[in-house]
């Protein structure tokens, strides 16, 4: 919703200013620029991407109109997860986890948790690690540095869709030069009309270079933001997960292992230690 709210600032900012210093709006409407501008922009787009990036684009985009789904809930529930998973294995032997990362969608301990289960990537991380735990011969320091590369490589992937966006973004300037280009040598091709009117040309000309700046960096450069902006939050999931797989390998506490995952949150999402410790109680009295 804030994208389109933004969309509706631009839009009033810009040709409300236009209207209060005079501007003549119908010098503005040259949809045949417009068509030559995205459909260049579009071409290029295709012709320098391939097919899994131009889906995984197309894929994201619709997903910027939505709120993200990873709030403050989600991280309770998570840690809640983890505070589970590592108390019964700290109890029972971590052997005892195998039935469970195994088959998550059958597992009594990830199925009280529907919101970490609907995220795939998030449970397949949590299952992917601790199955290496649980086979044994494991170094902290070796397991750490696996993750790191696994949430770079996740990282990466997500941030493909706004490098692609944000390459758009800077072509169509250009774009918009190369539309103006062409209106004023179908201008000077008009010569011999009258200054009224080989002006009005030269209007409709500039009118493309306004055109490529605006869609720029008022529209599509955002797109590529908030996707870089939510790629960092999603990511904050998987280091609050390693962060408290670590915590319990090196032997502390399921408890204050998850205290040590909550650290790395973002404060806008991060529980406070009161709010996290209650929400572990109802989880411990709950068993």
């Amino acid at each position: 919703m804030l994208v389109l709210v933004g969309y509706l600032v631009v839009l009033a900012t810009v040709f409300g200013g236009y209207g209060l210093m005079g501007g003549h709006f119908g010098v503005l409407f040259q949809p045949v620029e417009l068509l030559m501008i995205g459909g260049a922009a579009l071409g290029a787009f295709i012709a320098g991407n391939k097919g899994k990036t131009i889906k995984a684009t197309m894929k994201e985009l619709p997903r910027l109109l939505r709120s993200t789904k990873r709030d403050r809930q989600l991280y309770m529930d998570l840690m809640a997860l983890l505070y589970e998973l590592l108390a019964k294995a700290r109890k029972e032997g971590m052997m005892k986890l195998e039935s469970d990362v195994d088959a998550p969608e059958q597992s009594e301990i990830f199925s009280r948790y529907p919101t970490i289960l609907a995220d795939k990537g998030v449970t397949e991380f949590l299952c992917d690690y601790l199955r290496l735990v649980i086979s044994g011969n494991t170094d902290a320091f070796e397991i750490e540095a696996l993750m790191d590369h696994d949430i770079e490589t996740i990282a990466h992937e997500a941030l493909v869709p706004a490098h692609s966006i944000a390459r758009v973004a800077d072509a169509l300037p250009a774009l918009g030069i190369v539309a103006a280009v062409l209106g004023v040598v179908h201008a000077l091709g008009s010569a011999d009309l009258p200054p009224s009117e080989m002006g009005a040309l030269i209007a409709h000309a500039m009118v493309g270079t306004f055109l490529g700046v605006l869609l720029a960096y008022g529209f599509v450069t955002p797109l590529a933001s908030l996707i870089e902006q939510r790629v960092a939050e999603g990511m904050k999931v998987y280091q609050c997960a390693k962060v408290t797989l670590l915590a319990s390998l090196n032997g502390y506490a399921p408890q204050l292992a998850v205290e040590f995952g909550r650290k790395v949150l973002f404060s806008t999402e991060r529980p406070s230690f009161t709010e996290l410790d209650a929400h572990v109680r109802e989880v411990k009295a709950a068993k």
